[in-house]
């Protein structure tokens, strides 16, 4: 059957091919590519011989002519590399708009229209219409026009600073007596809007400058591990601002399928953003492992930064393998800082791994006082790294805003997921655990008491004693403005032994957190026991030295024993490579010191990645039967990398890296992966070598292109099986071209 022909009258109706609407299908996402709006809407009957020219007409939109870059310097979006206008909500940013005739405000009708989202909608804010305003106001969408010549307009736009965070298509729309003409979907158009610092209307609001530089603006960061007695620290590329990271970040939302109405709100967004970084129930970004076999995929200690892991999840939309605490954290900085919220990384010192949510570690005694293993299922981490984002918390009481910490190691589930945060570090100083989200586990992680008992023959236990400073011995992060490391212990708990810090764990039990009631059993005060570990390189042997004081006119004997472990960074023991007794006496008033030599080969064929070493030391006095407990880790030093530069240090001149390591194990390396990395001087690339013997140089040089001027800073790490956590980094300044 065919179609009847087409009347004159009916053609009347018609209206053009070009401007014709279209049912579009995008998808479900907050940057969906397609047009779900029609071109034009038609209110009533064309009229024979009506030519459209003679309504207004938008011939282009301007985005990228001199309004664009006063645009990134006003909205410090100017390190994005992306061609697309991205701005920070709350703040005008300026447009031009050229039209086919000069536009008369007495006549002509025309308005702005942002959309994100399939269905846009108004009561859901992902459909905006921005009428002319006279004057923009504070906390609402507007539109003003700075300047009206010839045939162009220049408009000055408002958004509101609690709309959603995304990537925004944007429209112009001239009212017409027969409908609204629209200008079709141009990719070129599309605005990237996100979180506000600068902006006092903005929950993430920072008054500090400079710390708004270092916890926004800075791409480079510190992260530090190690353990209190031996700090160390290695640099991290956030690289929040480069290509394609921005889509990335986007994208995690997505994949984490948070309506878009809840986009703007910083508590909701860091909440599924501590979700989607680990993998470990919603197929996220990264797979966590902490077994030591890193098949088909990269060791945590070799990664340098977060923008090859951000990539490839957003390429391949597949987990990457493989992250440890540190990488969860600075992938999930890199996250926070790309969207506009202030952000830092936190390493929490001798970090509590509470099991059970009792605010207490149990650790179990055997009847020789040796540590009951299967019994003792709580840990504590030689440190653990997560983040605090800055934001106001309307939804506590006033004073709890401020940094709230949020992890993305999965290491508990919270309300379904493998998740944590974001918790008030003020309400956990404090005890109040009672506020959102997961304030116990992590006051738990900071302030737990460490209970040792001895565990009878007949399977009762008896509590011997009480460490309350053992956990949370140091908290820190990278100083503002310098490479330098922040102690901010004081954020999270008051000073150890005080009665503000009793107080605050009496407030968190108040507040219903599962405990048993232990009799709170002194240390003992005839004798004190405590011991040292000497510093020591991977390979080589060393002492623990153990001191007894006897603070009594009294006589004592005791029974000692030093366990060693090989042991995870997350304090889980893999090995013990050391079991020694040995018996003191001690003299009245007298101080005794008993070295224990500790050889390479006890250690070193079982030796984990972070060369991490656990003593356990027991005692008992004989006389009084009273029990004495330390622990401590110990981590070994680890040989670095050398990085040289030669050449012209200026953006667009080539110049060589070269990345330097001598063999210092009593073994040959095989399998040997490098990489090497440097933000605005070379994308991050790596290189397999196959043997290495020991004393021999491994030297790789690469040859790259500055692309930015400055202080920048080279980064680098090897791995292979027998050695990880080798790092390497250098500062160079980059001058700019002439």
């Amino acid at each position: 059957m065919t179609e009847p022909a087409t009347t004159e009258k009916e053609k009347e109706k018609q209206v053009p091919a070009s401007l014709s609407g279209r049912r579009a299908i995008p998808p479900n996402v907050s940057n969906a590519e397609e047009d779900e709006i029609p071109t034009m809407e038609l209110t009533g009957l064309m009229p024979r011989g009506v030519n459209l020219q003679d309504f207004l007409e938008v011939q282009e939109v301007h985005l990228f002519s001199r309004e664009h870059e006063v645009n990134k310097r006003d909205h410090h979006t100017e390190k994005y590399n992306n061609l697309k206008l991205i701005v920070r909500r709350g703040q005008p940013f300026h447009i031009q708009i050229d039209f086919n005739r000069p536009y008369n405000p007495q006549v002509d009708q025309f308005w702005i229209e942002y959309v994100i989202g399939r269905y846009p909608q108004p009561n859901k804010g992902t459909y905006i219409r921005l009428p002319l305003v006279k004057e923009l106001q504070k906390g609402e969408w507007g539109a003003k026009i700075t300047q009206n010549e010839n045939n162009s307009v220049s408009l000055a736009i408002l958004s509101a600073p609690n709309c959603i965070v995304g990537k925004f298509r944007m429209y112009v729309a001239v009212l017409t007596p027969y409908g609204i003409l629209r200008t079709r979907r141009n990719p070129d158009t599309d605005t990237y809007i996100v979180f506000n610092p600068w902006c006092a209307e903005d929950v993430v609001f920072l008054d500090d400058e400079q710390e708004r530089q270092e916890y926004v603006l800075n791409d480079l960061g510190i992260i530090f591990y190690g353990d209190p007695d031996n700090i160390r620290s290695r640099s991290w590329n956030y690289g929040q601002f480069e290509e394609g990271v921005l889509d990335a970040c986007l994208y995690l939302m997505d994949r984490a399928k948070l309506d878009l109405s809840g986009r703007g709100d910083p508590v909701k967004i860091s909440r599924v953003g501590s979700a989607v970084i680990n993998s470990q129930d919603d197929q996220g970004v990264l797979v966590g492992s902490w077994s030591s076999v890193y098949d088909y995929g990269v060791p945590p200690s070799a990664w340098t930064g977060s923008v090859d892991i951000l990539l490839e999840y957003y390429s391949s939309k597949e987990s990457v393998r493989y992250g440890q605490c540190w990488v969860f954290a600075g992938v999930f900085n890199t996250f926070l800082r790309c969207i506009g919220i202030p952000a830092r990384v936190i390493t929490n010192y001798s970090s509590a791994h509470d099991n059970n949510a009792n605010l207490q570690l149990d650790i179990f005694l055997d009847e020789d006082s040796k540590v009951h293993n299967k019994l003792t299922k709580d840990s504590i981490w030689n440190y653990h790294c997560w983040n605090e984002a800055w934001m106001t918390r309307p939804n506590l009481p006033i004073g709890f805003g401020g940094w709230q910490a949020v992890d993305s190691t999965p290491q508990e589930n919270s309300d379904g997921m493998y998740r944590c945060g974001p918790a008030s570090v003020q309400a956990i100083k404090h005890g109040h655990v009672c506020f959102p989200f997961d304030s116990p586990f992590i006051f738990a992680e900071v302030n737990s008491d460490v209970v040792y008992s001895k565990v009878m023959k007949n399977g009762t236990t008896e509590v011997k004693y009480i460490d309350k400073t053992h956990v949370g011995k140091l908290i820190l992060t990278k100083a503002v403005g310098m490479d330098e490391k922040r102690d901010i212990t004081e954020s999270y708990k008051f000073q150890e032994g005080t009665e503000e810090e009793r107080l605050a764990l009496d407030t968190a039990l108040m507040y219903g957190v599962k405990r048993k009631d232990t009799q709170d059993v002194l240390p003992s005060a005839e004798v004190d026991m405590d011991f040292q570990v000497e510093d020591s390189t991977i390979g080589s042997d060393f002492k623990v030295s153990v001191t007894f004081k006897n603070n009594t006119q009294n006589r004592y004997t005791m029974k000692s024993y030093l366990s060693g472990n090989i042991v995870f960074y997350t304090g889980v023991s893999k090995t013990e490579f050391k079991n020694h007794s040995f018996d003191v006496t001690l003299e009245p008033a007298k101080t005794q010191t008993t070295e224990v030599l500790i050889k390479a080969n006890e250690y070193m064929s079982r030796l984990l990645e972070q060369a991490s070493l656990h003593f356990f030391i027991t005692a008992r006095v004989n006389e009084t039967q009273k029990i004495l407990a330390k622990q401590k880790s110990a981590t070994l030093k680890i040989p670095q990398l050398l990085l040289k530069v030669a050449g012209e240090k200026v953006v667009g001149k080539e110049m060589t890296v070269t990345v330097e390591f001598i063999n210092p194990l009593n073994r040959e390396l095989t399998d040997i992966l490098v990489r090497l990395d440097g933000p605005g001087i070379l994308s991050p690339t790596s290189r397999k070598f196959g043997k290495l013997s020991r004393n021999s140089p491994l030297i790789w040089e690469v040859q790259c292109i500055p692309k930015r001027d400055g202080l920048r800073k080279l980064i680098a790490s090897l791995n292979c099986n027998a050695i990880r956590h080798v790092y390497g980094e250098l500062d160079i300044y980059i001058q700019s071209a002439a």
